[in-house]
């Protein structure tokens, strides 16, 4: 069975981009499952029924969404065995730009968007700057030079990675994503499989429910600036 990673902040086009992935390989009779890992809520899982692809909504609530992914990926790689899955693709929000969902030895990919701005691939950490692909979507809405100049700014920060411009809503581009990911090589198992770049480190008084501001209640891994001049 292939794996396939995908992150990328909120509403950038994630679904819409792997919904028209899975309708072409689903024409070539590939069995596919997504595991949809968010935070509070999520929605997009009815955009994966209508297509009837099977689809589990795993929502990380007071925990670090990122951490609860770690925990819970071997899970979703047994529940898509357990269905004769040809492909899992886990979606995943990388609500903090720093968190890094992917693993080594299997694919892994970042959505991005033209309107986020074209600061943002130097602002986005591990989950651009780790991945093998990088999906740039709505292209459509923006002029031929700012699409140059967002994907120069991605191919920056990770000169490593195949760069495709891809449009969620017609699937433009997503014959050269299908090859990618088809081609790309893949584990048997999950075991031994490490992520690419560490986790944040956290442990501290709010971690585990604190809500008063002040040093005096600041306990375990923190981090303080000197405002002094």
């Amino acid at each position: 069975m292939k794996m396939l990673t995908v992150a990328g902040a909120p509403s950038c086009g994630k679904s819409s981009v792997i919904i028209q992935l899975l309708r072409k390989l689903m024409k070539e009779n590939i069995r596919p499952a997504v595991v949809k890992f968010d935070c509070v809520s999520g929605q997009d899982g009815a955009l994966y029924e209508k297509e009837k692809i099977p689809v589990r909504t795993a929502l990380a609530g007071s925990l670090c969404p990122d951490h609860f992914y770690v925990s819970n990926i071997k899970g979703a790689w047994d529940w898509a065995l357990s269905l004769n899955a040809d492909i899992l693709i886990t979606e995943s929000a990388g609500l903090c730009s720093r968190c890094s969902p992917h693993l080594k030895g299997i694919h892994a990919v970042c959505v991005i968007d033209n309107l986020s701005g074209v600061n943002t691939p130097r602002k986005v950490g591990p989950m651009l700057r780790t991945a093998d692909t990088v999906i740039i979507t709505k292209g459509d809405i923006v002029s031929q030079a700012e699409r140059e100049v967002f994907a120069y700014r991605v191919r920056r920060a990770n000169p490593a990675a195949s760069v495709l411009a891809v449009n969620g809503l017609s699937g433009q581009g997503i014959f050269a994503f299908a090859k990618t990911v088809m081609e790309s090589k893949n584990p048997d198992s999950l075991e031994g499989i490490v992520l690419r770049f560490s986790m944040p480190a956290a442990l501290c008084s709010y971690c585990l429910g604190e809500r008063k501001v002040g040093h005096d209640f600041q306990i375990g891994n923190t981090k303080t600036v000197n405002f002094e001049n």
